[in-house]
């Protein structure tokens, strides 16, 4: 590669540019600074990426990963143990990483979160509830360091960005909806009112009701109505196409940071997006103490350095830790040892998925649907039911998601249906109006031996250490998953329905990498108050590179029960808020070590 041509100096450098990357870029140029983003992929937007008709194609957009990474040029390694000899992820499978502007924000179904406040303080939480000998040995749970309290303002904020649809349970104290009963406190309302209820749903909120659970609407990125957020970006109502997870929205309706903050970095000076543009590595001065800005390459092989006061690493949740690997930013971890703090406490999902089957002529419509409209429930999410007598750490929500059933990846048919033939035809002729499926979304918690590393075989298309998965299913989350599946059982067989099929992704083999479970990877720069067990302090600054931050899911000590990116979102603003009010004006370590 020759010598990299150096681009003028500017504020602040931001890494990748999805919801996080999108809000630094926002926040940081309201602040007055020149901001430069660049993001590794190619420019996507809803036009022309989410154009009408042309976005309506699965075989496209999700068969073949249109808004997907592509693998040829930059994947991973995975090996289930540390003895083991980690191969090459060489297609799109149980996690569909986005690339291109937009990240995975553009191509996500809207469901939106925020968190428990138990799950923010997990480890002190369970102890001082169960004890700590019922910590499992080899469990690294920590606190994130920060409190729901702390974080409120900005998970409310977020929804208004985001045009978020629900209806809240407690509002300032006060009851003041069917909404979610284990909901923590909320500021303000939901900025728009919640989606309407597809029939499937409606059918798992009766039997949830009679078998003594708390259903309620869940929360919505897909908007039910016309809106304009705080920056002035409109979006339009969704019309329940059923095209959201996998693709552009082509009527405005999902929340991405190409509708709603992509308009209002428009208008401004200070601020450069550069697609294509993959950053190699972020450069470190003699010291090793300061960042001085990145470097990247251009689709055209061309290297570039950019100089920046500020970097900003927004990349997709494991990716920032590579990122800090690849720099020499903090200390590798060692799961031997157990020292070390980049690579460690990688968190996924573990999920379930029960399908009901019912006679002709049930009509339950599943192409109807939209990525984050149904009915959840949340009594066995987090430390909402006692686990004292259950034996395992963590928990997870349940929900009816009518997404929409996609003619190539969606075909459901109840068990022993032939895999081809007359007696497949007949089947998902029988079955696919008549179909209810909800899913069991559960917590996946952090341990000693998984982990990310730099694999010391396998190169990317620039020459650079792929990074290593090792990681497995332990039976702390097993044991969770089978019991909260049990529990949901109760609601599939309140239903009536003729035949009930449960998947749940081999848990209690390993990990299978070939079929789709969820996206939601979380940490490898974990945030915290102890800097022997965490990479970055409590404004998620680096511990040993103050003028380096992390945003995305990736900074999660911990993982959790909901979809990550309400969580990742509120955090960016998070911290964000301290680099304007506290590090512009003094630039510093904002915690002392």
């Amino acid at each position: 590669m020759t010598d990299s041509v150096k681009k003028p100096a500017v504020d602040v450098v931001i890494v990748g540019f999805g919801w996080t990357g999108a809000i630094m870029a926002k926040e940081l140029t309201e602040a007055g600074l020149k901001v430069v983003a660049l993001e590794r992929g190619p420019y996507r937007d809803t036009y022309p990426d989410g154009i009408y008709p042309t976005t309506l194609d699965e075989l496209t957009f999700v068969q073949r990963g249109k808004l997907f990474q592509n693998m040829a040029k930059s994947s991973f390694t995975f090996r289930h143990g540390v003895a083991d000899v980690a191969v090459p992820y060489r297609q799109i499978g149980a996690f569909k990483p986005g690339e291109g502007v937009g990240g995975a924000g553009l191509h996500w179904s809207g469901q939106h979160w925020r968190v428990t406040p138990e799950e923010l303080q997990l480890k002190t939480h369970y102890t001082q509830r169960y004890g700590k000998n019922f910590i499992p040995d080899g469990m690294t749970i920590q606190d994130f360091g920060v409190s729901y309290a702390e974080l409120e303002p900005h998970f409310d904020f977020v929804e208004k960005v985001f045009g978020t649809s629900g209806r809240a349970y407690k509002v300032k104290g006060q009851v003041v909806g069917d909404g979610n009963v284990f909901e923590a406190d909320r500021s303000d309302h939901f900025p728009l009112p919640p989606q309407k209820v597809p029939y499937t749903a409606s059918l798992f909120m009766k039997a949830a009701k009679e078998v003594g659970l708390h259903p309620f609407i869940g929360a919505s990125s897909n908007a039910s109505g016309p809106y304009t957020n705080p920056y002035g970006c409109q979006m339009g109502p969704c019309n329940f196409c059923g095209f959201c997870s996998g693709f552009a929205c082509y009527n405005y309706s999902k929340a991405s940071p190409n509708v709603n903050i992509m308009p209002a970095l428009r208008q401004v000076s200070n601020f450069e997006l550069r697609a294509d543009a993959n950053v190699l590595r972020i450069n470190l001065d003699a010291s090793g103490k300061r960042a001085t800005g990145v470097t990247y390459v251009d689709s055209a092989g061309k290297s570039f350095e950019q100089p920046a006061d500020l970097v900003i690493a927004s990349t997709f949740a494991y990716n920032n830790a590579r990122l800090f690997l690849l720099s020499g930013i903090g200390k590798p971890y060692d799961p031997v040892s157990g020292t070390g703090v980049v690579g460690r406490n990688i968190a996924y999902q573990m999920m379930s998925t029960v399908q009901m089957f019912f006679p002709p002529g049930t009509n339950t419509n599943p192409f109807i649907g939209a990525g984050g409209t149904g009915v959840a429930v949340d009594d066995y999410n987090a430390d909402n039911f006692d686990h004292g007598p259950l034996g395992f750490v963590g928990g997870a929500p349940a929900w009816c998601n009518p997404a929409g059933v996609k003619p190539i990846g969606g075909i459901p048919v109840p068990t022993g249906t032939p895999n081809w033939g007359a007696g497949w035809k007949s089947a998902v002729k029988d079955n696919y109006l008549n179909t209810v499926s909800f899913d069991v979304h559960g917590a996946n918690m952090v341990y000693r031996d998984c982990y990310v590393d730099l694999d010391p075989t396998y190169t990317d298309h620039y020459g650079q250490a792929l990074m290593r998965f090792t990681f497995d299913w332990k039976d702390n989350d097993i044991k969770m998953s089978r019991y909260v599946t049990g529990e949901m059982l109760k609601v599939a067989k309140a239903m009536n329905p003729q035949s009930i099929k449960v998947s749940q992704k081999n848990f209690g083999d390993h990990l299978d990498l070939r079929a789709y479970q969820t996206t939601h990877w979380a940490g490898g720069v974990a945030m915290g108050e102890d800097r022997s067990t965490s990479v970055l302090n409590r404004y998620l600054q680096s511990w040993d590179v103050p003028n380096v931050f992390a945003v995305g899911s990736g900074v999660f000590p911990v993982g959790i029960g909901y979809n990550p990116t309400g969580l990742a979102t509120a955090l960016t603003y998070w911290a964000a808020k301290a680099i304007r009010e506290q590090y512009l004006k003094d630039p510093r370590p904002l915690v002392d070590a």
